[in-house]
């Protein structure tokens, strides 16, 4: 991890305290691993009953009544922030000018330009701003991108990823938006690169205008392609990775008991004027069983220590938002092509 310009500033303590805010469903999760990590100083829902309930199970955490009062707190000097995505943008620039560090989760923001505005807030204040991609922190997800970057795949040919479950069914945002930024990242990750062109496709069934199911497809320089497949409305849960080089092929299923991470030889042979694949037998990948999210908590606690830049930092959030409002728009537009520009804005193709 390389320092950023944050790295002149001080840390108050080398035990950072950090106050949640949003104890919802996956806040809880996030209040859990800082309490288990000793840097948990507060907690904040504006659901009365939802505070009174978390802090009845965290009595060491303060429950403050309002974001003021918290972000006034010297004590404080982090924020996680778990929110409904609508509220990420105004309460993280908030904590940012009140000079504290911050853990944002997915997506970022709602647009780029929302996310740009976090970014520039936390460089004018010298603060960190994390987004929370979890599957970049996942060990079997760091094992693909060792293979990726050690040339053992060959050169990178085709990502697909599945991201499939009944439920958990949103009304503030649509699965493309509930599920896939974490794929989007862990591709561009891959990849190195923003695509130059999506495509997206879906259909509402539950809802007006809130897709249950979309298909995106993205194109990279080099000729490299990707399809990310989200739905809440699917029979079985399902999340897979595929990763097609010019040599081998990683698979990583989550949703797999054993073998979860697993590396497959790509053996196709040209004979006698026709191509012939033997069926590949996959080899297991070992990687370290640690909790994903207990990693994230741990990297932004060592990054609000040391002042070193996050994994996954506020500008690759920004990134992802590029690609998702620009998938967003070819899903309007029915599976149009939608082109992004070198700086990430995006128009409709000429076809």
């Amino acid at each position: 991890m390389a320092k950023t310009n944050v790295g002149s500033v001080i840390p108050v303590t080398d035990r950072p305290g950090i106050c949640v805010i949003g104890c919802g469903f996956w806040g809880q999760n996030l209040v859990r691993n800082f309490d288990q990590l000793g840097h948990l100083r507060g907690i904040f829902d504006s659901n009365p009953k939802v505070l009174a309930e978390v802090g009845a199970r965290y009595p060491t955490a303060r429950s403050y009544r309002s974001i003021e009062e918290l972000l006034d707190d010297a004590r404080i000097d982090a924020v996680v922030i778990a929110t409904p995505a609508g509220e990420h943008a105004g309460l993280a620039i908030r904590a940012l000018r009140a000079r504290k560090d911050c853990f944002v989760e997915k997506p970022l923001a709602l647009t780029p330009q929302d996310g740009q505005d976090m970014v520039g807030a936390a460089w004018q204040n010298k603060r960190i701003l994390m987004v929370g991609h979890l599957l970049r922190y996942h060990p079997a997800i760091r094992a693909v991108q060792q293979l990726t970057e050690s040339g053992e795949l060959g050169r990178l040919e085709y990502i697909y990823s599945n991201r499939l479950s009944m439920g958990k069914i949103r009304q503030e945002e649509n699965a493309l938006w509930s599920f896939a930024p974490h794929d989007v990242s862990l591709i561009l990750m891959l990849t190195g690169q923003l695509p130059l062109q999506v495509t997206a496709v879906g259909g509402a069934y539950l809802q007006p205008n809130i897709a249950d199911v979309t298909v995106s497809n993205l194109l990279f320089g080099r000729g490299t392609r990707a399809h990310i497949f989200v739905s809440w409305l699917h029979p079985y849960k399902e999340q897979r990775l595929v990763v097609i080089g010019s040599k081998k092929m990683v698979v990583f299923e989550d949703t797999r008991t054993v073998d979860k991470l697993q590396l497959f030889d790509k053996e196709i042979a040209w004979n006698g004027g026709v191509f012939t694949a033997t069926q590949p037998r996959g080899v297991p990948v070992p990687y370290d069983p640690a909790e994903p999210l207990r990693l994230e908590c741990e990297h932004f606690v060592e990054c609000v220590r040391t002042r070193v830049t996050p994994h996954t930092p506020g500008q690759e959030g920004v990134h992802v938002l590029e690609v998702l409002q620009a998938c967003q728009r070819s899903l309007e537009l029915q599976g149009e092509p939608v082109r992004l520009q070198p700086a990430g804005r995006w128009r409709v193709a000429a076809v």
